[in-house]
């Protein structure tokens, strides 16, 4: 079984769901340290006026301290202004009409306590969309032991996993050794952003998974694996 992980992030990039696209299962890493000023609670959508940061509002207390699971959303009205933002940036997008009752049911129709609830429903947004499904894991519902690499390989063991596909950055700490004297191949994603039709002037990467599901819609999923590896056994 091939097996990645990541934390809980909002409104995911591509790049994201190329890893989950490579894997047969996911888990939701959702005991993983909270990290401030990085994606687990914002993401970036393309404006009439430029890139803005949807940023959820969360309860800062000890937050250092947490886990990205036991983060709370400051409920102060933020999900009706996303809404609103992402509603005037892709209202003349191609594909708005696909997409914009489904994420107005998202954001609107429910109140999220926990910020990684949010972040799984939109995650699992984007995965429907795309027509990707696999069975997806909750770390906190298992008891994985270890830090950084240990804990992955943890993980890979005890999800019954053969090989691990790791982000980039993942070279930077996997003990690969460990990996595989437990039989776990771990792999290294390299991605290779696509360039796809985008509002607004210039092409901007890195943004959200809703821009390009908006701009292209049903070839969502052949533009993002498009220059990319779509196995990792066979490259």
């Amino acid at each position: 079984m091939i097996l990645t992980a990541h934390q809980p992030v909002y409104m995911p990039w591509l790049g994201l769901f190329h890893k989950i696209a490579l894997s047969e299962e996911f888990c939701v890493f959702d005991i993983a340290q909270y990290q401030t000023k990085d994606f687990n609670n914002r993401n970036k959508i393309k404006t009439n006026s430029g890139v803005i940061w949807l940023s959820v509002p969360v309860e800062s207390k000890n937050h250092l301290n947490k886990c990205v699971g036991n983060i709370k959303v400051i409920n102060n009205g933020w999900n009706k202004k996303h809404f609103k933002s992402i509603d005037l940036a892709y209202r003349k997008a191609p594909f708005y009409s696909d997409y914009i009752d489904q994420l107005e049911l998202l954001l609107l129709g429910k109140e999220y306590e926990f910020l990684a609830d949010l972040n799984f429903a939109t995650l699992k947004f984007g995965l429907d969309a795309l027509g990707l499904s696999l069975p997806i894991w909750v770390a906190s519902n298992f008891e994985f032991e270890g830090k950084k690499s240990d804990l992955v390989l943890d993980m890979c063991v005890k999800l019954g996993a053969k090989d691990y596909v790791f982000g980039a950055l993942g070279q930077d700490y996997a003990d690969q050794e460990s990996f595989l004297e437990k039989d776990v191949t771990p792999h290294f994603q390299s991605y290779t952003h696509p360039i796809y039709p985008q509002l607004y002037g210039e092409f901007e990467p890195y943004m959200s998974i809703i821009d390009l599901l908006f701009n292209v819609g049903p070839d969502s999923l052949s533009t993002l694996m498009s220059g990319n590896v779509s196995n990792i056994h066979t490259g």
